[in-house]
């Protein structure tokens, strides 16, 4: 029989076997992996374990190597286990005789011996881990490459510690109210910084959807449409729908399609919880076609989700440069079909939440080929404190800005006006 904690940890081991061997995001295999766990905050501390297991992948890695005269397979059980035991010791606390005795069990009729050794070593050796975790290094190797030393290493300082908490307020006109209300402070209208900590929706301003969840850098897209004044806007890829209700609220009369229906029932929650309203249409972008076009496009694209990489560390080791690539092409195919649904002298914005070039910049220079638009560059006004344009008056959120505020998620926007 089990010792007590044990089948969280099991939950923790198949979480990053999901993430690691299968490719699966973390989120997405949470469900699955904590099926057999009946309370709420075993499956939470599952989910922590494997998350800060991710987190701090290499350093827990280098440790492991450092006490075993032959590495052992990076796939192994008994390597996976060792990290779970370490992470609990070494980040959350827990005390190394319960952490080494949760594990044991997930290595039954394996080395056992083995694992207890190694940790039993390390942790007589006193052992720590760096204050700022190590990239994974084909990740270090690329983001070296793209941005320079400099944000790479900012990087580290980012994924250090799980992000503050944004919020965008449905009416800008209250930021300062919000700000007061909620004990927070704010990067921008419309937006209020709170602590990481406590349960969302027991935050005042929830039941009266005064404001939904939403990081800084996810609410530059919308910014960059302005005001609508009744006009139209098609929010592609829309779910699950923080841009839909900036648009919403900016008063634009939206259509916001996405091909996930579950993901759109939770838009339509927000939509009902916030007062808000929105056309919904569940389809695929590349089969969809739309008889009228509109005013203006919001393509926020699906991307490698690498600039969230803060919040969700597991995407640092999914994510591979043939993934990369393969992403760039479908959305340069997007962006090529959002633009025949602009009307002339309308507004496209194309975004993703991506620290790759490839998929950013590359994707937007690509389209600027087409002759039927011109470039419509970001101005700073437009834009938060701290976040400026950069080339071709495109916007590029790296490591390292607002890092005196809380940082913010990697991010890439590129605004275009169709020819009159």
């Amino acid at each position: 029989m089990d010792p007590a904690g044990a089948p969280a940890r099991r939950s923790a081991l198949r979480l990053i076997d999901a993430v690691l061997r299968q490719g699966l995001p973390l989120e997405a295999a949470l469900a699955r992996a904590t099926e057999d766990i009946e309370r709420a905050d075993d499956r939470a501390l599952a989910h922590a374990i494997a998350a800060e297991t991710l987190r701090r992948l290499p350093d827990l890695d280098a440790l492991i190597d450092s006490a075993t005269p032959k590495p052992l397979p990076h796939d192994a059980k008994a390597r996976s286990v060792l990290r779970i035991a370490l992470v609990q010791a070494l980040v959350l606390q827990t005390p190394p005789h319960a952490a080494i005795a949760t594990v044991l069990p997930l290595v039954e009729g394996g080395p056992k011996r083995l694992v207890h050794g190694v940790f039993g070593a390390l942790m007589r050796k006193g052992v720590t881990l760096p204050e700022l975790p190590a990239l994974p290094w084909p990740v270090a190797k690329r983001w070296k490459k793209a941005w320079g030393a400099a944000a790479a290493a900012a990087a580290r300082t980012t994924i250090a510690a799980p992000p503050p908490l944004d919020l965008s307020l449905r009416d800008p006109a209250t930021t300062e109210e919000w700000t007061a209300r909620l004990g927070g402070t704010s990067l921008a209208p419309g937006h209020v910084r709170l602590a990481r900590g406590g349960k969302v929706s027991d935050l005042p301003g929830y039941d009266e959807g005064a404001w939904w969840v939403q990081d800084i850098s996810a609410s530059l897209p919308a910014r960059l449409l302005g005001a609508g004044a009744g006009r139209t806007v098609l929010d592609l890829c829309a779910a699950p729908g923080g841009k839909t209700l900036q648009l919403a609220a900016a008063g634009w009369r939206v259509t916001a399609l996405d091909q996930s229906e579950p993901r759109l029932a939770r838009l339509s929650e927000n939509l009902a919880r916030t007062g808000l309203s929105a056309d919904l249409v569940a389809a695929d972008v590349m089969a969809w076609d739309s008889a009228e076009p509109f005013d203006a496009v919001l393509l926020d694209a699906p991307c490698s989700a690498t600039g969230i990489f803060r919040r969700h560390p597991d995407v640092l080791h999914r994510v591979r440069d043939r993934a990369i690539a393969d992403l760039a092409a479908a959305q340069a195919a997007m962006i090529a079909r959002a633009g025949n649904w602009v009307k002339p002298d309308g507004r496209l914005i194309y975004s993703v939440c991506s620290l790759e070039p490839s998929e950013g910049e590359a994707v937007a220079d690509a389209f600027a080929g087409d002759r039927r638009f011109e470039r419509d560059p970001a101005l700073p006004d437009e834009l938060p404190a701290g976040i400026a344009p950069g080339g071709a008056g495109r916007v590029r959120v790296l490591p390292g800005m607002l890092a005196e505020a809380g940082g913010a998620d990697g991010f890439f926007v590129a605004r275009f006006r169709r020819a009159a």
